[in-house]
Protein backbone atom coordinates (compact mmCIF):
# COMPACT_ATOMS: atom_id res chain seq x y z
CA UNK A 1 0.00 0.00 0.00
CA UNK A 2 2.52 2.46 1.38
CA UNK A 3 4.53 2.06 -2.30
CA UNK A 4 1.62 0.76 -4.47
CA UNK A 5 0.50 2.48 -7.31
CA UNK A 6 -2.93 3.27 -5.95
CA UNK A 7 -3.24 6.48 -3.77
CA UNK A 8 -3.41 6.78 0.02
CA UNK A 9 -6.94 6.73 0.88
CA UNK A 10 -8.90 9.34 2.08
CA UNK A 11 -9.75 9.89 5.61
CA UNK A 12 -7.83 7.01 6.83
CA UNK A 13 -6.04 6.99 10.36
CA UNK A 14 -2.47 8.64 11.09
CA UNK A 15 -0.48 7.33 13.52
CA UNK A 16 -0.65 8.66 16.74
CA UNK A 17 2.47 9.98 17.14
CA UNK A 18 2.05 11.91 14.36
CA UNK A 19 -1.00 14.09 15.10
CA UNK A 20 -0.40 17.58 15.43
CA UNK A 21 -1.43 19.37 18.28
CA UNK A 22 -1.14 23.13 18.47
CA UNK A 23 -0.76 25.80 16.18
CA UNK A 24 1.69 26.07 13.16
CA UNK A 25 2.86 28.84 11.23
CA UNK A 26 2.09 28.46 7.96
CA UNK A 27 5.21 30.04 6.20
CA UNK A 28 7.77 28.92 9.05
CA UNK A 29 6.15 25.16 7.85
CA UNK A 30 5.92 25.85 4.05
CA UNK A 31 9.77 26.75 4.33
CA UNK A 32 10.53 23.41 5.89
CA UNK A 33 8.92 21.40 3.47
CA UNK A 34 10.39 23.21 0.42
CA UNK A 35 14.08 22.76 2.18
CA UNK A 36 13.31 19.40 2.78
CA UNK A 37 12.55 18.86 -1.01
CA UNK A 38 15.24 20.51 -1.84
CA UNK A 39 17.64 18.49 0.48
CA UNK A 40 16.10 15.21 -1.08
CA UNK A 41 17.21 16.43 -4.52
CA UNK A 42 20.25 17.46 -3.15
CA UNK A 43 21.12 13.86 -2.01
CA UNK A 44 20.18 11.98 -5.40
CA UNK A 45 18.61 8.93 -5.75
CA UNK A 46 22.21 6.85 -4.95
CA UNK A 47 21.88 8.18 -1.64
CA UNK A 48 18.26 6.95 -0.95
CA UNK A 49 18.80 2.89 -2.95
CA UNK A 50 18.85 0.66 0.21
CA UNK A 51 18.53 2.92 2.48
CA UNK A 52 16.63 1.73 6.09
CA UNK A 53 13.27 3.04 6.87
CA UNK A 54 12.29 2.78 10.33
CA UNK A 55 8.82 0.95 9.51
CA UNK A 56 9.24 -0.69 6.73
CA UNK A 57 12.83 -1.83 6.55
CA UNK A 58 14.99 -1.22 3.74
CA UNK A 59 13.71 0.45 0.60
CA UNK A 60 14.88 0.67 -3.23
CA UNK A 61 15.34 4.67 -4.54
CA UNK A 62 12.16 3.99 -6.44
CA UNK A 63 10.06 2.83 -3.29
CA UNK A 64 11.39 5.94 -1.36
CA UNK A 65 10.32 8.06 -4.46
CA UNK A 66 6.95 7.03 -4.53
CA UNK A 67 6.49 6.68 -0.62
CA UNK A 68 7.56 10.75 -0.82
CA UNK A 69 5.19 11.23 -3.81
CA UNK A 70 2.57 9.33 -2.55
CA UNK A 71 2.68 11.33 0.94
CA UNK A 72 2.95 14.92 -0.30
CA UNK A 73 0.25 14.28 -2.54
CA UNK A 74 -1.94 13.04 -0.13
CA UNK A 75 -1.69 15.86 2.01
CA UNK A 76 -1.62 18.49 -0.89
CA UNK A 77 -4.80 16.78 -2.05
CA UNK A 78 -6.06 17.01 1.38
CA UNK A 79 -6.06 20.99 1.66
CA UNK A 80 -7.07 21.45 -2.04
CA UNK A 81 -3.78 22.05 -2.99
Amino acid sequence: MVTGEKPYPKNSRTSPEFVIVGSKDFETEKAKLIAYVRKCQELGESYFEGKENHSFGKMSSKEWNVLFYKHLNHHLTQFGV
